[in-house]
């Protein structure tokens, strides 16, 4: 468990300085989207690609751990949806803050869940979280569009154009070049490798970074009931469904700590911008993005301590 605390420790404090930069003024908006973008579309992917590259996929579970991640976001979905007649007829929630809700409730945080695993297993938790990705990010993208669409009333973007899209994310194209590197056998090494470490190496303490500047406790209004089901149903019952599939997929140790973290940790804060493109109620997805991260807190410490990591 100390171990455990001294990994998340850190990483609380680099996302509070974030948000203390942009309260006094230091990194304004304009700051705060570039470097959402440099850690998004260079650093990341670089990370991503170095590990994976290096990577022993022989002694990964890389199977299980996939399929408990998909399993645990598919379980999530239907859970949401299930719950629309309620949160409609009883907490007055109407479509567009519903898709905030579905939101919230199923995307995953990439920079938090990298930092942690990366700290806590190494390499290995690195090219685990790259397993995560290509488990989740596709499939996540297209959930939020489908529902945002269904919800909110805007125009579905045609399937070739959501294909498009999620084929062209940084994190995914990072991934498939990795793989594909490791495949020929060869390693970046020399002037390339060295760029991507340096890269690599910049990435979370970036990115981190950016997950505090996207943080404003003053636009969270009192919490009410969209806002509490959808950091329950990410912060507390998204890791226990994990937890249950991980069990049954015979996951254990760093595979197992991924898995966990990946869906403990806050939701995605570009749900924001989605939320504002598809006709989402984009005020309620940064208040859920803010008070998730607020309280991740304090329910990741929790998780740490159930799976007696360190």
């Amino acid at each position: 468990m100390t171990a455990a605390l001294t990994s998340l420790v850190p990483v609380l404090l680099v996302i509070a300085t974030g948000w203390a930069l942009r309260r006094i003024g230091i990194i304004d908006a304009a700051g705060r989207s570039g470097i959402e973008r440099l850690a998004y579309y260079v650093l990341f992917p670089s990370l991503i690609v170095l590990t994976l590259a290096s990577a022993d996929y022989g002694a990964l579970p890389w199977q299980a751990l996939g399929m408990t991640l998909l399993f645990s976001v598919l379980t999530m979905a239907v859970l949401c949806l299930a719950l629309y007649p309620v949160l409609r007829t009883r907490y007055h929630v109407d479509g567009p803050a519903f898709s905030s809700v579905f939101q919230g409730a199923t995307r995953w945080n990439t920079f938090i869940a990298l930092a942690l695993c990366g700290s806590l297993f190494g390499t290995d938790g690195l090219a685990l979280i790259a397993v995560a990705i290509v488990a989740m990010v596709p499939l996540l993208n297209l959930m939020a569009v489908l529902v945002l669409t269904q919800f909110s009333g805007s125009t579905r973007p045609p399937l070739a154009v959501l294909i498009k899209e999620i084929a062209r994310n940084p994190l995914i194209v990072a991934c498939v070049i990795g793989l594909l590197v490791s495949l020929t056998g060869l390693k970046p090494i020399g002037v390339i490798g060295a760029t991507l470490d340096i890269f690599g190496r910049a990435s979370l303490g970036v990115a981190l970074l950016a997950v505090g500047l996207g943080l404003d406790a003053s636009s969270l209004r009192r919490p009410k009931a969209a806002h509490v089901i959808s950091t329950g149903l990410r912060l507390l019952a998204m890791p226990a469904i994990g937890l249950g599939f991980a069990t049954l997929f015979g996951l254990e140790g760093p595979a197992l700590g991924t898995a966990v973290i990946s869906l403990a940790v806050p939701t995605a804060a570009n749900g924001y911008v989605l939320a504002r493109q598809l006709g989402g109620n984009a005020d309620l997805m940064a208040e859920i993005i803010t008070l998730q991260t607020m309280g991740a807190a304090i329910t990741l410490t929790g998780w740490l301590a159930l799976l007696a990591i360190g």
